[in-house]
């Protein structure tokens, strides 16, 4: 068991890592790996991984926001889209088919793999025109940028979509049970328009605060095992302090490379999920 315990925490580094870099929370490689690598029981699994998106976003939002990369306004805002998205998904459960909603958002992921293709090379969005709605929430910002030595300062464009977007993914979230972090950097890089290292750390910022809402109802549950969460929590905390920290430093092309696989991954994942259903 002890050795088990040492590999579940070197993974979680990992999936620390990961989740700060990409703003995926680190549950896209804890769920996976306790599965299919250790045998845990999925319910434990999901209750470790909603532990991960928690440490994950505690250990990046120190040095995002920090740093003011983090668009806290921005992702309050979306929050809101989120939560009431989530808590139509739960109403919509014995009303609509899942596998319908899971081929509607991998046909989604798929088009915003495609559109992140076409701007692969874009190290920050170009004449982004500030959406009015925007201008009178102030969600524009800037932020300095370790990689190009400048600062970047960057509007919101097209709010309204976003926002929908973000709905959407609340919905998926409360009626399917699975995490929406690939659906937030999209909502924020796509179609917001927002810089790409700016929409994942908004991103891991706002994981946050919808996990710690859900790990209460894991928590009762019974599905949190400590013997399993305990070094998934300390070893994605370190993961993502030590991300954060390399995100900073690369440029948003690389992370653009590594956030398409991972998209198309998920939408795969979604479209074979739905078609079995």
């Amino acid at each position: 068991m002890t050795a088990e315990v040492i590999e579940i925490f070197l993974i979680a580094i990992l999936a620390g890592v990961v989740g700060s870099i990409l703003g995926l929370g680190g549950g896209i490689v804890v769920t996976p790996a306790l599965t299919l690598l250790f045998g845990v029981d999925i319910n434990h699994a999901i209750g470790a991984s909603i532990i991960s998106v928690i440490a994950t976003s505690s250990g990046s939002a120190v040095a995002y926001i920090r740093d003011k990369i983090t668009n806290i306004r921005v992702g309050m805002f979306l929050e809101v889209a989120t939560t009431v998205g989530a808590i139509t998904g739960a109403f919509l459960g014995a009303v609509i088919a899942p596998k319908f909603l899971y081929v509607i958002f991998a046909v989604l992921l798929l088009y915003s793999a495609y559109a992140m293709v076409k701007k692969a090379s874009q190290e920050v969005p170009q004449n982004v025109p500030l959406h009015p709605i925007a201008q009178k929430l102030r969600l524009q910002g800037e932020y300095y940028d370790k990689a190009l030595g400048e600062t970047v300062a960057y509007n919101v464009d097209r709010v309204p979509q976003g926002f929908g977007v973000m709905y959407g993914a609340g919905v998926i979230s409360g009626l399917l049970g699975i995490g929406s972090g690939s659906f937030k950097v999209m909502a924020l890089d796509v179609f917001m328009k927002m810089p790409l290292k700016v929409s994942t750390a908004t991103s891991n910022f706002m994981m946050g605060v919808t996990a710690a809402a859900s790990a209460v109802i894991y928590l009762f549950r019974g599905d949190i095992d400590p013997v399993i969460s305990a070094p998934v929590a300390l070893g994605v905390l370190i993961g993502a302090t030590v991300g954060s920290r390399l995100m900073q430093r690369m440029k948003s092309r690389t992370i653009r490379k590594l956030f398409i696989p991972v998209m198309i991954y998920v939408a795969a994942q979604m479209l074979y999920t739905g078609w079995r259903g």
